[in-house]
């Protein structure tokens, strides 16, 4: 149900930084989804899209970084992290097909490298998006729409023993606009079992996830031109995928007089088959010129992880100054057994590019202490120490081998305030993102044998910010921040290829300003704004603007509810042009995207929702590329723009009863 009455959380007093949030699962049930990864969305800045089939994890776009699949945006699940190191696709991969809106409590979300207890992938920002503890009523949920689309969610929380179950089962089928049947089903559900509150008590949850899917990659547009095939066609009929996830966590919390005590522990089982074909016939021509075994590959991982964390926060004074430590211990291991990469015809593998077992394990310790120095000043201070290690066992013996790094980051943030409900922010702060694994022991190019250069195992950050967060007006919360980041000089591991890619050391900057006003009971907006200009610092001829640095974005939204029966939102993503190679002479082209949410509730059980994604029927690209290709019947390979559209306008009907 719509609930445009709860406000957008009021940070003042508690928050670092302007950029710092919270989104309630009041404003998240607004929204209307067509992926579940666009949770995500509600970060002030962040777009998210789709390159391949929906089964794939989303592509991500935050502070002028093209995060590809999560590198340096750290997500975790009900405690649980979502960003897979060594990933077989992507260093940092966030695949969060399995999350289920609906029982979603709320984000907090955070950016910058400014807190200590944020760690890997943290750079540019981080989300914790944890499930509620129970619901007021169990629900039914039956949504149903074109091309194939069916969905239905069962979910309640009764109470058992001393302590609350929740329980939430989805099914889901959709083959989409594509002109070859996605075929996409899922089988999904969640299951917690919990005690008193997140502050004082403890859950246990298990989580369960199978996907398997036909994908439509990215098509090159001399082939759309010339005919070949059709926006919504697709090159290789044969690429997709299968994945699976189950984890298990526990949450342990007790507060004392003076204390808070919080432990997470987590185990995770996961797994994926991808085969995808992005260049087509670039490297395997038959002498008539037509594809003798196309450019498939397929990347395959099977995986275990674990890990914890313990925090422990005392509240004390200094003589006059009220104070809090806080010092925490993080953990974690991941074994991939194995990782690969392999050359395929119709998801037929006929030759091993590259096969490794890798073990990854960290562990971290951190500190960080807060002084109210005055009503209206305080600061927090804290230091972060990492240490990672890395073992290869690769096919090819001279990619095998072992390698260790450490880092010490330090965090400083100055909050001036509160003055007239307005509260100015001053931030600093070191942060980093691990390579991946087997770029940290390669010599060899797996597949040319040419020599290589390893990667830096940890890539330092730093962040500066300014910010301001205020209430001058009754209703009207905003906040405006202005940051900088810079990335030091770095290779990064291309698993596409199995081998190490050079990049620059990069700057980031820009403001972002974020809004939520309430002015009436029956009506809230929000508009979020964003800017930002990315560039490699060091000059080189090629040019020193960032491939996929998005400049500008912008998310605007009205939600009105306590309208009799009837209920509505309306939203509006903008998401900015951005250049697509280093000189900036091809960009892609912006686009804006319109949503809307109409609903009824016939009574106080039962609400019916007709969501209209993509109202305006505007003709869209998700993602755009530049890079080489060879179509079958080409004389070599061509530069060319390669796209992925976005779903053209679709309704889906939705009926939900509470009981």
């Amino acid at each position: 149900m719509v609930e445009v009455r709860a406000n957008a959380e009021n940070l003042q007093g508690l928050a670092q930084a302007g950029s710092e949030g919270v989104v309630s699962s009041q404003r998240l049930t607004a929204v209307p989804l067509l992926r579940p990864g666009e949770v995500l969305e509600m970060v002030p800045g962040m777009i998210v899209t789709q390159h391949a089939g929906d089964g794939k994890a989303n592509q991500y776009f935050l502070r002028g970084f093209n995060l590809d699949h999560g590198t340096d945006f750290a997500t975790t699940v009900a405690g649980v992290p979502v960003n897979m190191p060594a990933h077989a696709h992507g260093q940092g991969y966030t695949d969060l097909n399995f999350l289920i809106p609906e029982l979603v409590d709320r984000i907090i979300f955070r950016k910058g490298p400014y807190y200590a207890d944020e760690g890997d992938f943290s750079s540019a920002g981080a989300a914790h998006i944890d499930y509620f503890h129970h619901l007021d009523r169990s629900l039914v949920q039956v949504t149903v729409g074109p091309n194939g689309y069916a969905r239905t969610l069962l979910a309640g929380s009764p109470d058992l023993w001393a302590g609350r179950l929740l329980y939430g089962l989805e099914v889901f089928h959709n083959d989409g606009p594509w002109q070859v049947d996605e075929h996409y089903r899922k089988l999904n559900g969640v299951l917690r079992y919990s005690q008193g509150t997140r502050h004082d008590g403890w859950s246990l949850t298990g989580m369960a996830y199978q996907g398997q899917w036909t994908s439509t990659d990215q098509v090159a547009q001399r082939a759309i031109d010339r005919g070949a095939v059709d926006r919504f066609g697709t090159l290789d009929s044969t690429t997709g995928g299968r994945t699976f996830r189950y984890s298990l966590s526990g949450d342990w919390a007790v507060r004392g007089e003076n204390s808070q005590r919080k432990a997470n522990l987590w185990w995770l089982k996961s797994g994926l088959d991808l085969w995808s074909n992005f260049q087509y016939c670039l490297n395997d021509i038959a002498a008539t010129g037509g594809c003798a075994s196309g450019d498939q590959f397929k990347q395959s991982e099977r995986r275990q992880a674990g890990g914890f964390a313990l925090t422990q926060t005392v509240f004390d004074r200094w003589g006059d100054f009220d104070v809090s430590n806080a010092v925490g211990w993080q953990g974690r291991i991941d074994r991939l057994s194995p990782v690969g990469l392999y050359n395929t015809r119709q998801r037929e593998v006929w030759n091993t590019v590259r096969e490794d077992r890798v073990t990854q394990r960290s562990l971290a310790l951190w500190a960080q202490n807060e002084v109210r120095w005055t009503p209206w000043f305080r600061s927090v201070q804290g230091l972060r120490a990492d240490a990672y290690d890395f073992a290869v066992d690769a096919n090819q013996a001279a990619n095998s081998g072992k390698a260790g790094d450490q880092m010490l980051t330090p965090k400083l943030a100055l909050v001036f305030g509160p003055w007239k409900k307005t509260e100015l922010y001053a931030n600093y702060g070191h942060g980093f993102h691990s390579n991946d694994a087997r770029g940290t022991t390669i010599s060899r190019d797996p597949a040319s044998g040419d020599a290589v250069d390893k990667v830096k195992p940890l890539v330092r950050t730093k962040g500066y910010e300014a910010g301001v967060r205020s209430e001058i007006v009754s209703g009207w919360q905003s906040t405006v921040a202005l940051w900088q980041l810079e990335a030091a000089s770095e290779l990064v591991f291309v698993g596409d290829a199995g081998t190490t890619e050079a990049s620059r050391p990069s700057r980031r900057r820009g403001v972002e300003w974020t809004n939520f006003y309430r002015p009436a009971d029956w009506l809230a907006f929000d508009a979020d704004f964003s800017w930002s200009q990315a560039r490699f610092i060091d000059p080189d001829a090629l040019g020193n603007d960032i491939p996929g640095a998005v400049s500008r974005t912008a998310n605007l939204g009205v939600t009105l509810d306590h309208l009799g029966a009837w209920f509505g939102a309306l939203r509006l993503r903008y998401f900015g042009s951005r250049p697509l190679v280093e000189n900036n002479s091809v960009r892609a082209a912006p686009s804006a995207l319109t949503n809307l949410r109409i609903g009824y509730k016939y009574d106080r059980q039962t609400q019916l929702t007709l969501d209209v994604y993509n109202l305006f029927a505007r003709k869209l690209n998700d993602i755009e590329y530049w890079y080489e290709s060879r179509l079958a019947g080409e004389a070599g390979p061509v530069f060319d723009r390669h796209l992925h559209p976005a779903e053209p306008r679709s309704l889906r009907a939705s009926i939900l009863y509470r009981f």
